[in-house]
């Protein structure tokens, strides 16, 4: 088996652009008769191992989705529990120091508005201190809907048109008024737990996205796993509407 240099298989073609929807932390803790506190944590590690798998095999561009604005339909015990992990990590030294060494940089993405303030402010103080970075990209969707992203583009683009006079729009334009605004087209979305549809993932970007599922839960995600994705996704061929 041929490798790329850092121990991983040697894969002739992989994606500039991957997202995640990393599906079935709860189920997972049920499974193991823990408390979705132990599942949520266990996720948040499992994102972490996977950012450096991704940096391995020369993925430039990582997006996941943290937190929908649907799952702000949860009970409220959850959602403080999962913001909580959530502005732990963002305060963890030793994960801020490996975006550092890795020269990573790390993105919001969502209607921050929703969000607790404390952890807002968490989330951007990471984000300020990691903004010069070019050379790798993590984009956290939380507090975001892709439903909510095409409207509040629309809203923005109204109120610009009428004060303007805007007469032609361009999808170059449109792009720069949604809250997904920074991250690229998607080469691959990869999602977990079996279930097989996007739930409003980023519509504007996956236009022509190659989509892997798994039945793997997030949490028994392997590297492994994450190569057989990528060997699929150099197998195929992507047509782009021709």
């Amino acid at each position: 088996m041929l490798t790329n240099g850092t121990g991983c298989m040697r894969i002739d073609k992989t994606p500039r652009s991957l997202a995640l929807i990393p599906d079935g932390n709860r189920r997972w803790a049920k499974r193991h008769t823990l408390n979705f506190f132990n599942g949520y944590s266990k996720g948040v590690e499992k994102f972490i191992d996977f950012a450096e798998w991704c940096k391995d095999y020369g993925i430039g561009n990582i997006t996941v989705w943290a937190f929908s604005t649907e799952n702000f339909s949860r009970p409220n015990t959850e959602m403080k529990t999962l913001f909580g992990i959530y502005k732990r990590v963002a305060g963890d030294r030793r994960i801020i120091d490996r975006l550092h060494e890795n020269r990573t940089r790390f993105n919001i993405i969502g209607n921050r508005a929703l969000l607790p303030r404390d952890l807002a402010t968490a989330l951007h103080r990471v984000e300020t201190e990691t903004g010069a970075y070019k050379e790798r990209v993590i984009n956290m969707l939380i507090a975001y809907g892709g439903k909510d992203d095409i409207l509040h583009a629309t809203k923005l683009l109204v109120k610009q048109a009428v004060k303007s006079r805007l007469r032609n729009v361009s999808d170059t334009l449109f792009r720069t008024y949604l809250f997904s605004s920074q991250v690229p087209d998607i080469d691959l979305i990869i999602r977990t737990s079996g279930e097989e549809r996007l739930s409003g993932f980023m519509p504007w970007q996956s236009t022509y996205s190659e989509l892997y599922f798994t039945k793997k839960l997030w949490p028994d995600f392997t590297k492994r796993d994450l190569e057989r994705a990528l060997v699929e996704y150099a197998n195929r061929q992507r047509r782009f509407g021709t």
